[in-house]
């Protein structure tokens, strides 16, 4: 199966998906601090907010009754990018910076992948919006915010009602992933099992398959910390394999994985 991913690397036909799991090797604050700091502003206990529903609902109560998201956003932009983070000590940064991926999404709000980029000399483009659409340049990485970047407000994927509004896949870059997606290999990293969007985008992409009867899709990965035969099993009617770390610490398996694909 790494042969596979490899093969897809080498011939550019492999779109790496970064999840959260990435920025958190960071050291960046987790969902249950962001709640925490949402309880604090509100006037809730955090242990009792964290109780009256998952993250996004909470998040669409916060907008709610601040009728914004901005303060939320604002704290969020200086917690995650504080000054003790050395991008510099990320060999999973300098490994994707470093790499020859033509296509990565990330569902990150942070500027991290970026300024690995940016350390490392790598150019790249930025993509948000429909606006940035027309500027993509050929040969340069995109680096694709799909869940919106701190420098947008609008294009924050955070609170209850945004989070289904990306869940239609409808937008303008919606349609871009489809067209990135449908005729290559994604690999996922930083994302667990119960990241919903990203499992409805793959029934869909598998549906259209079937509709096209075009043959199989390409298969597509998710990095895993450890194995698991029931998810696994689901995945798989979708085209997606687990890769699973063959060391003890999923944070050094994951530095071997990117190692094995971008190794020249």
């Amino acid at each position: 199966m790494i042969d596979q991913v490899v093969a897809a690397y080498r011939s550019r036909q492999l779109v790496l998906f970064v999840g959260a799991g990435v920025s958190m090797g960071l050291g960046l604050p987790s969902w249950d601090e962001l709640i925490a700091r949402m309880a604090k502003d509100l006037g809730f206990d955090p242990a009792i907010y964290q109780t009256y529903g998952d993250k996004y609902s909470l998040a669409e109560y916060y907008r709610i009754q601040k009728n914004t998201i901005g303060p939320l956003r604002s704290y969020m932009d200086v917690a995650w990018h504080h000054p003790g983070v050395d991008i510099a000590a990320s060999r999973v940064h300098e490994l994707i910076a470093k790499g020859d991926f033509p296509l990565i999404y990330t569902t990150n709000y942070d500027r991290w992948l970026e300024r690995a980029f940016d350390h490392y000399g790598q150019a790249y483009q930025k993509v948000v919006g429909v606006g940035d659409l027309p500027n993509i340049a050929l040969g340069v990485t995109q680096i694709v915010k799909f869940h919106g970047d701190f420098d947008e407000d609008s294009s924050i994927v955070l609170d209850e009602s945004s989070y289904f509004a990306r869940l239609d896949f409808e937008s303008p870059l919606d349609i871009k992933l489809r067209a990135d997606v449908l005729g290559r290999s994604v690999l996922f990293i930083g994302y667990g099992f119960g990241d919903l969007n990203i499992r409805l985008l793959f029934h869909r992409l598998a549906s259209l398959w079937r509709q096209a009867s075009v043959g199989d899709p390409p298969p597509s990965y998710l990095y895993v910390p450890a194995p698991n035969p029931i998810q696994e099993a689901v995945l798989q009617e979708r085209n997606i394999y687990m890769l699973t770390p063959q060391v003890d610490d999923p944070g050094q398996g994951l530095v071997d994985l990117l190692e094995t694909i971008t190794a020249t």
